[in-house]
């Protein structure tokens, strides 16, 4: 098993959504994350006074998905995040060693579906 955690637009989160699930993905996680890389900042304005944000928001997604579909859900992220331009995100997989679901028990395989 393998977490893939991937930070990206937030205005991408619908299609990556749909993609993962498509992919075969049963659940994920989200959190609602700032922070910086080569896109740095932004300039905005209010009020007519311009002013720097020095972090930028994005979403962050968690998945815990069986060996099988990795490179698919990876793969669906991938289509459905790109535009092109600096700030798209970055995509990250680490091996799961253990799943349990608390309701129910079930452990590893079992517990994902």
């Amino acid at each position: 098993m393998k977490q893939i955690t991937a930070v990206i637009r937030p205005q991408r989160m619908a299609p990556v959504r749909d993609a993962l699930l498509r992919a075969g993905v049963h659940g994920m996680t989200l959190s609602e994350v700032t922070g910086f890389g080569r896109q740095g900042g932004s300039v905005e304005e209010y009020q007519g006074v311009q002013y720097k944000v020095d972090y930028v928001s994005k979403m962050r997604i968690e998945v815990v998905v069986t060996d099988s579909i990795v490179e698919e859900a990876v793969a669906a992220i991938k289509a459905a995040a790109q535009s092109g331009a600096i700030g798209d995100g970055k995509i990250w997989v680490t091996p799961v060693e253990e799943v349990h679901r608390i309701r129910t028990g079930e452990r590893d395989d079992d517990a994902l579906t």
